[in-house]
């Protein structure tokens, strides 16, 4: 807050009013910094002052330049360019690791350097004197997970100021395996929890060499106590093998033919667990040696599986090393997009992003792309496609090929549009996925499987070619797309009605007097007369639901509806992305990444549009209208501000870092016109304010402006 006085030139004080056109721009750099300004107050003694307020988010040098007059000139010593904000105390929310891992391999008597960032509220970096003493502000618990004992002394903090880092240097004197929890003033760091495997110079010896190499596989021995949830009476032997891209674990019949049992999927997606075997009394002797044998593995994709092997920090840290070379080093989801689009650019370096025109008839959109568009290989979809509506004379210049995007989108996944996809609730905010009876061929998956890939690698070449999915797909959907198992809780976010109506009320109740089986009936729409009834298991229909097994029922119910009825359709469209995309590339991801991957960001912030646009014309009357643009914008819904996306940048959707990573910047400029609707420029991510007599005939024009003026090319 700052508070400007104002004087007549014989020194009396002057009282300010709303008719002197008093105005107060502050910019940070590019970012125009928005404030408010309350003139006067109810003492006379500060009618001639004006309070102004604004909140500095980002650290670096301020100007603020305070005009007054009908025609705007500075007051005495604007603008004031010597002023500069310093970043505020460090925050545990945005303070972390640098390049996090959830499992770190170290060597027993060796040290393993961790750096830290300090960051405030805000996200600035925080800088750091060589006298900070880190042990002040900052703890370590750390806790060796077979005994539960607490382990003190086995760390020291390294302080890098001309970094800006410090580093905790992990220094464990004895193999095995350790949790870890770090804290800024009682408050855990963001991503301050990670696991500790230490391993013995031999150990790590071998990790690194059967790491190091692309086509290595790593075989272990081990003994495997459950299969398919099943715990075994007799341990199994058995053998894990490791590679870069899967872990398999496999039995030898004979001792010669193998047979392989189960197979994980070398991604974040695959979790290891350790924990004490259910089998094992406080009392064994051997508990404390067992405990460290026990690996669990869950991929959620396939029933767990328990092992139990000497090897097991070797097997571990050997899936750990090959997980990190393939996500690029960070579990991060900016680190993993990062990598993904590095190794989309390599994967596709060999074909040219060359233009190349396509013709579309916007009355037959979806046919007509289709049948533009099915003769291409590999290498023409990734060129970079130049859009022409037939009968329209806009000259792409990105806006076109943004609008043929979004108007794509839906017409593939809007329910409203095409079958393709449906929705479980029906409203537009329900989630979809592909719809089992839709009466559309395969091949429109596949298609519509493409167009994600494309987008994808657009994205990948920078952000002046981003291009995102103008959907919201279900969870169950998305898990499918990075190969996970299909369980009962996705019906929680994907089918909200059936989860309260059924799941839940058969999670909380006794079901065996329900007359429940392990079956589904399927029924006529239109008549409700029953048209058969599947098997969600073989034999089904005689397994009877009881309180042991409902959860077995469930995710039954779940695979079926979920999964197995539309398996057809997410084949193809995974064939269409996967001829862009890589699946092992996408396995980086969870599902809710993948979304925010491939559809950005749903969620508005006003305060962050407020601080990542840019503004043209700087005159009074436009500063009114700007004014009425924001008071507007405030009050927008979701769907309005998806309306104004879509006007302005040829999308309705956000990219991943929001508003900040729009390109060019959300750009508000004033038209040379009067009392007519807005006009954008998509390509140039700008929209043209006329001026108004009035809040509300400007409100007016806008809203017809964003909703009936966002589709459709004339002139440039």
């Amino acid at each position: 807050t700052f508070v400007v006085k104002f004087f007549q030139r014989n020194g009396r004080p002057y009282p300010i009013s709303s008719e002197d056109n008093l105005k107060v721009e502050i910019t940070q750099g590019s970012y125009a910094i928005p404030s408010s300004t309350e003139l006067g107050g109810c003492d006379p003694r500060s009618a001639n002052t004006a309070r102004v307020q604004f909140t500095a988010k980002r650290s670096g040098s301020y100007c603020i330049s305070i005009l007054i007059g009908p025609n705007p000139t500075h007051i005495r010593g604007s603008p004031f360019t010597d002023i500069y904000f310093l970043p505020t105390h460090p925050s545990p929310q945005e303070t972390g690791f640098i390049n996090y891992c959830s499992t770190v391999v170290c060597t027993e008597k060796t040290p393993h350097a961790l750096f830290i960032k300090l960051r405030d509220k805000y996200g600035n970096l925080c800088p750091i004197s060589q006298d900070f003493d880190a042990s002040d502000d900052f703890a370590v618990d750390l806790v060796e997970m077979s005994t539960g004992k607490p382990i003190h002394s086995a760390f020291y903090w390294d302080i890098q100021p001309s970094l800006s880092r410090i580093a905790l240097v992990l220094r464990l004197d004895n193999e095995g395996l350790y949790s870890a929890i770090v804290s800024y003033r009682g408050s855990a760091l963001k991503n301050g929890e990670f696991s500790i495997i230490v391993l013995n110079s031999t150990e790590s010896a071998l990790v690194q060499k059967h790491s190091s190499k692309k086509s290595q596989t790593s075989g272990f021995c081990a003994k495997l106590m459950t299969q398919n949830n099943d715990r075994l009476n007799k341990p199994k032997r058995v053998f894990c093998y490791i590679s870069p891209k899967q872990l398999t674990i496999k039995e030898y019949i004979l001792k010669i033919i193998p047979k392989r049992i189960v197979t994980f999927r070398l991604c974040p997606s695959t979790k290891f667990q350790f924990s004490k075997s259910d089998n094992q009394s406080p009392s064994d002797d051997n508990n404390t040696d067992l405990s460290n044998q026990l690996l669990i593995i869950d991929d959620g994709c396939q029933p767990p599986v328990e092992l139990m092997s000497d090897e097991r920090n070797v097997i571990a840290a050997t899936f750990t090393q090959f997980l990190l070379n393939n996500i690029g080093g960070s579990e991060t989801f900016k680190d993993k997009q990062d990598f993904f689009y590095s190794e989309v650019r390599k994967y596709h370096q060999k074909s040219f992003h060359e233009k190349h025109q396509i013709r579309i008839d916007r009355q037959n959109l979806l046919e007509s792309s289709i049948k533009a568009t099915k003769s291409l290989t590999t290498s023409d979809w990734c060129k970079n496609f130049e859009l022409q509506f037939i009968g329209e004379l806009g000259v792409d210049w990105g806006g076109l090929r943004r609008e043929w995007f979004e108007l794509l989108s839906g017409a593939l996944f809007d329910p409203n549009q095409s079958d393709l996809f449906q929705r479980f609730k029906n409203d537009r905010q329900g989630l979809v996925q592909p719809n089992p009876k839709s009466q559309f061929k395969l091949k429109y998956y596949e298609f519509a499987g493409k167009i994600v890939g494309k987008c994808l690698y657009e994205s990948a070449l920078g952000s002046s070619y981003r291009q995102l999915v103008r959907a919201r797909f279900s969870r169950s959907f998305l898990a499918q797309l990075i190969g996970l198992r299909v369980h009962y809780k996705y019906f929680e976010r994907d089918d909200p009605d059936l989860y309260v109506s059924k799941i839940k009320y058969i999670i909380d109740n006794d079901v065996e007097d329900m007359e429940l089986y392990f079956s589904e009936d399927e029924y006529d729409m239109s008549s409700g007369k029953l048209i058969r009834t599947i098997d969600l298991i073989p034999n089904g229909s005689k397994v009877k639901v009881t309180n042991a097994n409902k959860l077995q029922y469930l995710d039954a119910l779940a695979l079926y509806r979920l999964s197995t009825s539309v398996r057809e359709p997410i084949e193809h469209f995974l064939k269409g992305l996967n001829d862009l995309i890589p699946d092992n590339l996408l396995c980086i991801f969870d599902e809710n990444e993948l979304e925010l991957l491939m559809c950005g960001s749903g969620n508005y912030s006003i305060s962050e549009f407020k601080a990542n646009h840019a503004v043209s014309c700087g005159n009074y009357e436009f500063r009114k209208i700007l004014d009425w643009f924001w008071t507007a914008v405030s009050n927008f819904t979701d769907e309005e501000m998806a309306r104004l996306l879509q006007f302005t940048t040829g999308c309705s959707q956000l990219p991943p870092g929001g508003f900040q990573e729009l390109n060019p910047k959300f750009h508000i400029t004033s038209a040379p016109t009067f009392g007519v609707l807005p006009t954008a420029h998509t390509c140039f991510n700008q929209i043209c304010l006329p001026e108004y007599d009035s809040y509300e005939q400007f409100e007016r024009a806008l809203r017809i402006a964003i909703t009936e003026g966002g589709e459709g090319f004339g002139m440039i």
